[in-house]
């Protein structure tokens, strides 16, 4: 029986991962982050000083990267270690959008992703879903908002920790970002043809939820 996926794709900080985890949970679907798997690579390539790409290129056959489910919660392992608590640094978001450019890296995770997605009903976000992993998905959506706006959010989720960068840091680490995405020679962020575009700069969260959540049921219906 065909599994039912769908795809949501956008820039960083656009909330794509907990408004599609929160779709998920009310659908009975499985999450699938993969900004985090990319994330964790990241943290691996920082953690081992992998400066260049030839070197994570060389390792990443070794380089276990698993999703589990644990208490309907989403923990990402590296190598056997939860890093779930240490993949959401600015600086890790960096290292994240590098890694992604690298070929070797960007073709391991994929057969991950589209093992899982075969095998279960799946709302998976990322930057090249609807584009590259999932070019079939049974709907596509573009989450976007401003990138002062995303900035705002993401100082907002960060400002209690001891080490939180500025708003102005975390608006050009995002803005350099974004340019680092849409730039790359390999699957670049860019919306589908056939995804749907949402702007949730003046959008809260529950609305946005709900929104998509109407989408995907109106697809499926």
């Amino acid at each position: 029986m065909k599994k039912i996926n769908i795809a949501i794709d956008g820039p960083g900080g656009a909330g794509k991962s907990s408004i599609s985890k929160a779709i998920a949970k009310e659908l009975g679907f499985i999450h699938v982050d993969t900004g985090a798997m990319y994330r964790a690579i990241g943290l691996y390539a920082i953690r081992n000083n992998c400066t260049e790409p030839e070197q994570l290129a060389r390792q990443i056959e070794k380089i276990d990267i698993e999703l589990k489910f644990i208490g309907g919660v989403q923990r990402v392992l590296l190598c056997g270690d939860d890093v779930s608590d240490y993949i959401r640094s600015p600086e890790v978001s960096m290292a994240a959008s590098k890694v992604s450019a690298v070929p070797e890296v960007r073709k391991h995770l994929l057969d991950l992703q589209k093992k899982i997605a075969a095998e279960n009903n799946i709302i998976m976000d990322g930057r090249d879903i609807g584009t590259v992993v999932l070019p079939h998905a049974d709907l596509k959506i573009f989450l976007t908002a401003s990138a002062e706006e995303r900035a705002s959010r993401r100082y907002l989720e960060l400002r209690e920790k001891p080490d939180c960068p500025s708003y102005e840091e975390i608006l050009a680490d995002m803005k350099q970002r974004d340019y680092q995405d849409t730039h790359r020679a390999i699957a670049p962020l860019c919306q589908a043809e056939d995804a749907v575009l949402v702007d949730s700069s003046d959008m809260g969260f529950h609305e946005v939820v709900e929104h998509i959540t109407n989408l995907i049921k109106e697809k499926l219906d």
